[in-house]
């Protein structure tokens, strides 16, 4: 059997269309040659998933990866890892800035105590999980900094973000690290801030460093387990060590979030790439609208599809972490300009939201699942209105031509604008072309969907007409049914209509609804129409304060 690709293999798959009989409430897909295919949800156990070739990296030596660090942490023991663990470990970020402003912790204490724990943890023990790929060295000293501009000026009106070490999907550009996107052929890609990390430092948040990734965002191999990339090894799921799925692309950075290696993460989404890991990995992962986050600096996949989007352990950290990124990048095709100020998703009192009077869609073929039939009841005993839909049945035609079209041209777009010059590739064959210089350490699946991507081509009319019809269609999913039965937003589960929700560029959040029958997390996944995070948000908080379903992995406390 081959590799299942739980992230609906190049993002279109359980994203695409889960039957009304389906009733497995984990939807994998072992592979997707047509876009036929896209819509046949197969059924397969985590029982079949076989062991992956490769574990480790190759390319990642644990001593070298903290000699850069350790100096700082010297004086860091296990006695203050102790101590210090009863205000980290699964505290909100408003939690953990009251501990600072009370003396009980510090900015430069916080940020030893993720380092501490990720070398721990991550890399070479018994319970390694390869989730983060690049340390940067200059945080300790950056949260020193920090914490003496705090003192010397303890304002009220910081943002929360201030001094909240953060981890980074590794697609993302920043100055202190470089941007590999898991690939050996970018190892040396040295870059500059993107927009999103620029807004993120602009507010005081501090870079931790890189997480792990399904390589080029799970858009490469076509037949590898989800979460591996040759520069990074395969990363494990907390809950699952070796027998769950992580689910992809944003593999490290929801399985960073979940064992507490950092505050928050970003990840990025094409199609089911923050949605997928957020639900594997129990954590709140939001996909914005495509445009209100920045994709400039970014390794892309589709300039039609792609957004960044933060990943956190809860729904509060969540809305602080998407409000220190979001905003207009004039060198972003799509960027929104958003009217309201910074602060807007995070100022409201929170204890006040409700759900009471909100109608919401559940679709009738996912009441067989347990965890999404009670938290369904759920919304309804918080006085939400229930209306169960059945699913249109509508295609997504020519969403696998729609990646890659987009790629073809975008990722030469992004090494000419954002990548590092000496690099010198000028074509995804260039890079097709290095890794065949040494495939059985570099690409040890194959590049099967890079082969794709080089082989594919359209006139401007074919590549407008499969946009329009994408798009149509998406939206029309949820445009029906949301007008038909005056409804405010859709429940899904996890990832499975990430697909629609893609080409239509709807907002969509998950949030932890508890463990299947083997312990596997599921995520109630809301979804409603353009720039209608803040609701989402709301929404989502409403029914995670009523659940409390999120349960940190045991062997990671």
């Amino acid at each position: 059997m081959r590799y299942i690709l739980l992230f609906c293999l190049l993002f279109i798959t359980y994203n695409c269309k889960p039957s009304e009989e389906k009733k497995d409430s984990s939807p994998d897909v072992e592979t997707i040659e047509t876009d036929e295919d896209a819509n046949d949800l197969s059924a397969i156990s985590t029982k079949d998933f076989r062991e992956f070739k490769v574990l480790d990296s190759k390319y990642i030596n644990n001593a070298e990866l903290w000699d850069v660090i350790d100096e700082d942490l010297k004086d860091f023991t296990e006695d203050d890892y102790f101590t210090l663990k009863p205000f980290v470990i699964d505290q909100d970020i408003p939690a953990l800035q009251k501990y600072i402003s009370e003396g009980q912790l510090s900015y430069e204490l916080l940020t030893k105590f993720y380092l501490y724990r990720i070398r721990k943890f991550d890399r070479e023990n018994d319970l390694s999980l390869n989730a983060v790929i690049a340390i940067n060295a200059n945080v300790v000293t950056q949260a020193k900094a920090i914490d003496e501009a705090f003192q010397q000026n303890k304002r009220q009106d910081r943002h929360p973000i201030y001094g909240m070490p953060i981890l980074l999907k590794d697609n993302i550009n920043t100055a202190e690290m470089p941007t590999t996107a898991g690939a050996v052929a970018l190892k040396d890609n040295t870059t500059e801030d993107a927009f999103i990390v620029k807004q993120l430092k602009s507010k005081g948040a501090l870079i931790l460093g890189k997480a792990n990734l399904s390589e080029w965002a799970y858009f490469f191999c076509g037949d590898c387990p989800s979460g591996y990339s040759a520069v990074g090894g395969q990363t494990l799921n907390p809950y699952g060590r070796r027998i769950m799925d992580t689910g992809g692309s944003s593999s490290g950075s929801g399985v960073a979030v979940a064992a507490n290696f950092c505050v928050a993460a970003i990840g990025s989404e094409t199609s089911g790439s923050i949605l997928s890991p957020a639900s594997q990995n129990s954590i709140v992962g939001l996909k914005p609208t495509i445009g209100l986050v920045s994709r400039g600096g970014i390794v892309p996949i589709s300039s039609t599809l792609d957004t960044a989007g933060p990943m956190t352990k809860n729904v509060i950290d969540n809305a602080i972490l998407l409000d220190a990124i979001f905003g207009e990048d004039k060198s972003d095709s799509k960027s929104i300009y958003a009217l309201w100020e910074p602060g807007f998703y995070w100022k409201d009192a929170w204890k006040e939201f409700e759900v009471k009077g909100k109608r919401f869609g559940a679709f009738k073929g996912l009441m067989e699942d347990e965890l999404y039939a009670k938290a369904v009841e759920v919304l309804k005993e918080q006085g939400a209105e229930i209306v169960e839909i059945k699913a249109l049945d509508i295609n997504l035609p020519g969403f696998l031509r729609l990646l890659n079209l987009d790629m073809k041209t975008d990722l030469v777009s992004y090494l000419k604008d954002y990548g590092n010059p000496y690099l010198e590739y000028t074509s995804i064959e260039d890079i097709m072309d290095f890794n065949r210089k040494d495939s059985l350490s570099v690409m040890p699946y194959g590049q099967r969907l890079f082969q794709g991507v080089s082989d594919d081509a359209a006139t401007d009319e074919e590549f407008k007409e499969i946009k329009a019809v994408l798009k149509a269609n998406g939206k029309r999913f949820f445009d029906e049914p949301m007008k038909t039965h005056n409804l405010d937003g859709i429940l899904s589960i996890n990832n499975y209509h990430a697909g629609y929700a893609a080409v239509a560029e709807y907002p969509a959040l998950t949030v932890p609804m508890g463990y299947n029958e083997e312990g596997e997390p599921e995520g109630l996944t809301f979804i409603s129409s353009r720039l209608r995070e803040k609701q989402l948000l709301e929404w989502a908080y409403v029914y995670e304060q009523a659940s409390k379903m999120r349960v940190a992995p045991k062997n990671y406390n």
